[in-house]
């Protein structure tokens, strides 16, 4: 029950009007395959009713320039939820830390304390903070779509 509510925490709505008037949207979804009448396999979104550990979740941030001006420097960062394992796909551009923010870089840059003590190279499931650095100005009116994909844990 609490992966649950924690997932719907995270699916309220997040209209946020951030830097420049980007408004900022996020939204998850479950991926799950479907076996059609014709026998066909699909993969299909969801809106998550009830999550369960293994569940394949996908999480979409949209944003939108509604000011007057380009929007310069603009970065999205959003946290993993614990309950969430992150799998590294659909996350081109984006950097990661592995420790609440402090530190960030290449997923294959990044190290975590081992049970030893000594370091190894982080995983995926290691990842704890995802952020996005978008290169070229948002224009007036611009939007786009940010993706990442998780798993239940």
């Amino acid at each position: 029950m609490k992966i649950l509510l924690i997932i719907f925490a995270l699916l309220a709505p997040v209209p946020a009007l951030a830097a420049d008037n980007v408004a900022l949207a996020s939204a998850i979804f479950v991926e799950r395959s479907v076996t059609g009448a014709d026998g066909v396999v699909r993969v299909v979104r969801e809106e998550p009713k009830l999550v369960t550990p293994g569940d394949r979740l996908v999480f979409v941030l949209s944003y939108n320039n509604a000011g007057s001006a380009p929007a310069e420097s603009f970065v999205v960062t959003n946290p993993i939820p614990a309950t969430v394992s992150f799998v590294a796909s659909d996350s081109a551009g984006a950097d990661f830390s592995v420790d609440g923010g402090k530190k960030w870089g290449s997923l294959s840059a990044l190290k975590v304390k081992a049970a030893d003590g000594s370091l190894r190279p982080a995983a995926p499931s290691d990842v704890t903070v995802i952020r996005w650095a978008l290169a070229k100005a948002i224009p007036v009116g611009g939007a786009g779509k940010l993706t990442f994909r998780g798993i239940v844990r």
